[in-house]
């Protein structure tokens, strides 16, 4: 009988047997399939009513678990496998057998393909899909950066944040502000929802690019 290959690992046995994160990664693509769907089909109830509110939510919610870091220190691949090895920390997995970064992928394509199939029917200036692209869209994008910034860095002593660090902090805290205070007045409509769209996007690409 060969041997477990989660066998010294804190969690054994997984759900269901698979690879650590698959079921969470399954729950995902069923989320996006109907997101996609939906605003491909170009309901107009969409964002109305309640429980079409709630597929967006759980998207944004389960985007950011494949889009931001969830490591506190980056480990080394021999530091990790030693630790694996000991059963400090579980054996990490590839999600559904697939591999590394499949899933992050796999939801680009998805919201990639949706906006060429609007931009094709000439919908991509839908409101709604406009708005709920442009957003996915910044939050994927700072994702990419801190990314790359990863790479660049990995072999590198990396210093504070700086100026740059602090100017879009600055940036991002100024133009939330500028659409959150008209709120607190009950007085939203005094801006364009363009500077709302903005500053909700800006948000979310500071949130995927830490």
């Amino acid at each position: 009988m060969g041997s477990n290959e989660f066998e010294g690992s804190p969690k054994t046995w997984p759900p269901l047997g698979m690879p650590t994160g698959s079921v969470r990664a399954l729950l995902t693509l069923v989320v996006v399939a109907v997101v996609v769907t939906r605003l491909a089909r170009g309901d107009e109830s969409f964002h109305d009513k309640e429980h079409d509110l709630l597929w967006i939510e759980t998207l944004l919610i389960a985007m950011s678990h494949y889009f931001t870091s969830r490591r506190f220190v980056e480990l080394p691949p021999d530091s990790r496998r030693q630790l694996e090895d000991d059963g400090v920390i579980d054996r990490e997995r590839n999600p559904l057998f697939l591999p590394r970064n499949s899933i992050r992928v796999f939801i680009v394509c998805a919201f990639g393909g949706l906006a060429y199939y609007l931009y094709r029917e000439g919908r991509l200036g839908d409101h709604h899909a406009a708005s709920l692209l442009g957003m996915l869209g910044a939050f994927i994008l700072g994702a990419g950066i801190r990314r790359v910034g990863q790479m660049w860095h990995r072999n590198r002593v990396r210093s504070g944040g700086g100026t740059l660090g602090d100017l879009k902090a600055l940036c991002v805290l100024l133009m939330l502000l500028i659409v959150a205070v008209p709120e607190f007045l009950n007085q939203s409509e005094v801006l364009p929802p363009f500077f709302h769209r903005m500053a909700l996007g800006m948000m979310l690409f500071d949130f995927g690019s830490r």
